[in-house]
């Protein structure tokens, strides 16, 4: 479980990761990551804890559904939390094919995503 200092919350905090970070795309997700050294809205985000945001929509497919890839998602994240930079935000839209996908899939593609975008 991410604690609440590593969550994206509001909306404009997400359509800032997603308009102006750099973005990272596999067969299940897509990763968009802004770093503490890009972030034009808060100049002071380097003495923060990384933060992450999840967007999963209804093309993936039932609630149930939705919510177990981004349970996946939180968990995969919470795992790689140590390795992340401070100050980064990143945000994983979850794609269809993210439904079927297994677990080691799903944190296979989003290590190589944040090691490639975000590593400290």
């Amino acid at each position: 479980m991410l604690a609440r200092g590593n969550r994206i919350t509001r909306g404009a905090e997400y359509r800032a990761v997603v308009r102006g970070g750099s973005r990272c795309a596999g067969p299940h997700t897509v990763t968009y990551v802004v770093t503490a050294s890009e972030s034009v809205h808060e100049p002071s985000t380097s003495g923060r804890a990384a933060r992450f945001g999840f967007i999963v929509s209804k093309q993936v497919g039932s609630a149930v559904t939705r919510n177990t890839v981004r349970r996946r998602l939180k968990a995969v994240c919470a795992e790689a939390l140590p390795s992340v930079a401070p100050g980064t935000d990143v945000v994983i839209r979850a794609l269809p094919s993210a439904a079927v996908a297994d677990f080691a899939a799903l944190r296979a593609e989003v290590v190589r995503c944040l090691n490639r975008r975000a590593a400290a």
